[in-house]
């Protein structure tokens, strides 16, 4: 088993910067695939950024990239999102997931593991 716990949310200005914190306990050593997504009120959940912890690669939702990044620690146990340059269409719940396979990135149904969500609220 798998339990991850995010942390960082919370509410900024647009242009404004935070940075989410994925805590994974458990048998963090079997993750292959780990990932952040978002999801809006009566919106679909949406991935924003994902990576292979072997260091494989890294994928970003359109909408994102050149603003957030996505990073783990050495130790592999610790998954961040680094959000700059931050937008009211922003704002969301967001998740840290995980999968111990090599799974489509930003496709949330291919995680198996999941964190409660930490908020992010972005005002204009």
């Amino acid at each position: 088993q798998v339990q991850l716990v995010e942390s960082g949310g919370g509410s900024v200005q647009a242009g404004g910067s935070l940075r989410l914190s994925c805590a994974a306990s458990g048998h963090t050593g079997t993750i292959l695939s780990m990932g952040w997504f978002r999801q809006a009120p009566g919106k679909e959940r949406e991935g924003v950024a994902a990576i292979y912890t072997r260091g494989v690669g890294t994928y970003y939702h359109n909408s994102v990239k050149g603003r957030f990044t996505i990073s783990q620690d050495n130790a592999q146990t610790t998954l961040y999102l680094q959000m700059n340059s931050l937008e009211p269409e922003d704002t969301a719940m967001y998740y840290c997931a995980a999968d111990r396979r090599f799974v489509t990135p930003l496709v949330a149904s291919q995680y198996t593991y999941w964190g409660q969500g930490t908020l992010v609220t972005v005002s204009s």
